[in-house]
């Protein structure tokens, strides 16, 4: 007799979390809040030209808080720049973390916090449960509305000798708090918008087709596709629509809260090669790659792949036509991927057909692929790279 699924036994881990307009004038009071004597306030230069990074110091000098900057943050973090930020923090003598900033800056802090506390490089902590003690105390103000590292407990660091994305999974790299201003976003250019919330769509997708998913990661997955699916578009047209900035940002919270517990699949396996080889935007490479790693999918999970097409709007046919609903998911996805501004394909990111056994076996070995609702021999995932190609 086949165990109902709503007995499993499951956790779910989240941090503390505001959300709202003004919530990162906050950051001063939750780090006074967490006994912070001088903060390290790690960002990048795009965050403070706009002048995000700017609001939170000044929030922290209104507590007596000294913020010490650390910006030197690539679009993909890099081990030695974490390594670099832990130094800092040490020469500092900081005592708590705030980042602020998109993916890039809070999975850059995340490592700050465990090597400083841990006394180890940053790749030793690769995979999951490798970090015996939680980092620094680490507040996040999310200024992207797509990578979710301010819910979640991954922290995805580029190791720069292996030329891979290594992958910590621990619940020690969840925040203590999430500061969710919507008013954030509002400088976050077209392309940045787009790619962003194709990740968050990924993330909601992924965790909802996971082996790993439970009811309460359901609920936020699929309502996480319908508000994505909704406003990304609007928030693209109009960047100061704070209301759809809102909604955008709200599906960005609700695919952290399920993928973080659900963890996610096939997409994200594949997308952490291109960016460790290629140094490659994650989100693009995720929207090249959900509708082909969808259609290897679907026939092992036709039901909650239909689900997905109704969250997204599509026209799905009657249940049990699971050749007409492959489709029309397949049609939805590449529809609002297309309208997003999403129209390239691997090789012209610089993929060639030669990297492909390489990216293939790097992908096989990532975490994200153990919760894929099939499993995968290397065979397919090279088949899946040439779709995309």
């Amino acid at each position: 007799m086949t165990r109902n699924k709503l007995l499993d036994l499951r956790k779910f881990v989240a941090p503390e979390f505001v959300f709202g307009d003004g919530a990162a004038g906050l950051a001063g009071r939750y780090a006074r809040n967490l006994g912070a004597r001088r903060v390290l306030v790690v960002t990048d230069a795009g965050v403070i030209r706009h002048g995000c990074a700017g609001l939170v110091l000044e929030s922290l000098a209104r507590e007596g808080l000294p913020g010490v900057v650390f910006q030197e943050v690539s679009s993909n973090p890099r081990d030695c720049e974490v390594m670099a930020g832990a130094e800092t923090c040490l020469r500092e003598g900081c005592d708590a973390i705030v980042a602020v900033g998109g993916g890039s800056p809070m999975d850059c802090a995340k490592g700050i916090g465990i090597v400083v506390t841990n006394e180890r490089h940053i790749s030793s902590f690769e995979g999951v449960d490798n970090v015996p003690r939680p980092g620094l105390p680490l507040i996040c103000v999310p200024t992207t509305s797509g990578s979710s590292a301010d819910v979640s407990q991954f922290a995805i660091v580029s190791d720069t000798s292996r030329r891979l994305k290594l992958a910590i999974v621990s619940k020690t790299v969840v925040p203590d708090a999430a500061l969710i201003d919507p008013r954030t976003t509002t400088t976050m250019g077209y392309e940045l918008t787009a790619h962003t919330g194709l990740d968050a769509l990924t993330h909601a997708v992924e965790a909802y087709a996971s082996n790993a998913s439970s009811p309460v990661t359901d609920l936020h997955a699929l309502e996480a596709v319908r508000l994505v699916s909704a406003n990304l578009l609007a928030a693209m047209r109009a960047p100061h629509d704070l209301e759809a900035r809102a909604r955008m940002m709200l599906g960005s919270l609700y695919a952290g809260l399920a993928f973080s517990n659900a963890i996610l699949g096939a997409v994200h396996a594949l997308a952490h090669g291109l960016g460790g080889l290629l140094d490659l935007p994650h989100g693009l490479c995720n929207a090249i790659l959900l509708e082909h790693v969808v259609a290897a999918n679907y026939e092992t999970a036709p039901g909650r792949y239909r689900n997905i097409g109704l969250a997204l709007g599509a026209a799905m046919p009657e249940v049990g036509d699971h050749s007409g609903g492959r489709q029309a998911l397949l049609e939805a996805l590449r529809r609002l991927t297309r309208e997003a501004g999403v129209n390239c394909r691997l090789s012209e990111l610089g993929v060639q057909r030669e990297d492909l056994p390489e990216l293939a076996a790097k992908a096989l070995c990532d975490p994200c692929l153990v919760t894929n609702p099939r499993p995968f021999t290397i065979e397919d995932i090279v088949g899946i790279y040439e779709k995309a190609l």
